[in-house]
This record gives C-alpha cells, sequence and structure tokens, in this order.
C-alpha cells in the first residue's frame, strides 16, 4: 500500500513540477510556441493509444483510475519541455536534434529503466531503440510544425502590410 502511494506521488510530481516553470517561459514564447506544444502532445496522446492496441508499452501505474498512466508524461515533462527546447533552440536545427537526442536519450535509457524497477510502466512491444527512433520522428515533427506555424505568420504579416489602405 505504500509503496502505491509513491508510485502515484511520483507521477503527480512529475506532472505537476514542470508547470511551475510554465510562466518562466515568458509570454512571447508562451504565444509562439504553444501551438506547436499542444499540437505534439495532442499527437502523443494518441499515439499511446496505439502503443497500448499494439502493446508497445504499458502502464502499470496511474495517478487515478479514471486517468490514462501516460498523463502525467504528456501533460507534465513532455508538453512544458516541448516549450522550453523550442524557446531555447528554436532557429538553431542541429542544436534543436541534438538537445532532443539529449533529453530523448534520458528517457529512453535510464527513466525507462527507473519506471520498470518501479513498476510504473515497461516496454513491451518495442525496443529501446525503436523508441528512441519515435522520439526523433516526433521531435523532427513538432520543428518542422513549428516552422509551418512561423512562415503561415510571416505570410499573413507581408499580405497585411501589402494591403492597399
Amino acid at each position: 500500500m505504500k509503496r502505491l502511494k509513491y508510485k502515484k506521488i511520483l507521477l503527480l510530481i512529475m506532472l505537476l513540477l514542470p508547470w511551475f516553470s510554465f510562466p518562466l517561459l515568458g509570454k512571447p514564447a508562451l504565444k509562439r510556441f504553444l501551438p506547436a506544444g499542444l499540437f505534439i502532445s495532442i499527437l502523443v496522446f494518441f499515439e499511446n493509444m496505439v502503443a497500448k492496441k499494439r502493446k508497445w508499452w504499458v502502464y502499470h501505474e496511474t495517478i487515478h483510475p479514471r486517468v490514462t498512466g501516460d498523463f502525467p508524461l504528456i501533460w507534465g515533462p513532455f508538453l512544458i519541455g516541448s516549450m522550453w527546447i523550442l524557446k531555447a533552440t528554436y532557429g538553431k536545427f542541429y542544436l534543436y536534434m541534438l538537445l532532443n537526442i539529449a533529453v530523448d536519450s534520458f528517457f529512453t535509457y535510464p527513466l525507462v529503466s527507473t519506471f520498470q524497477k518501479l513498476g510504473i510502466s515497461s516496454l513491451v512491444k518495442l525496443k529501446r531503440y525503436q523508441l528512441s527512433l519515435l522520439f526523433f520522428f516526433k521531435s523532427a515533427l513538432l520543428y518542422g510544425f513549428q516552422l509551418m506555424i512561423e512562415r503561415m505568420k510571416r505570410m499573413r504579416e507581408s499580405s497585411s502590410t501589402n494591403q492597399p489602405e
């Protein structure tokens, strides 16, 4: 019983702790990067539905019976972390990818092992290198989505400044 509470508390901390840094991103960065962060988080939410069906990984622990096990990771460190990484590296693609590889490797190797030891989650039909490839793909997709948003903004701004008055 005590160990069960410990796991729930750990997941709750993982969900809430990143949100304390949310205001520190600053209003311009929030406005700029929140759409991309939400896009990739929603995509990961649906990815987890596929993963559950195909048994790529399984969550043994949740913060609440009506909340999926992936919820704390997606809506905590993944969402907020994506925005921080974009803020720190957007416009410097190689640095962006390097930082993502480092963060994703930390998740894929030490953190997945820790979650397995604690009985929170475990990989089933997916190997670690496949999980790394999934992260790499999502990193590129996130950057591409942000690039698309930036281009659309520039096009809107240029078309509004070219309007005759």
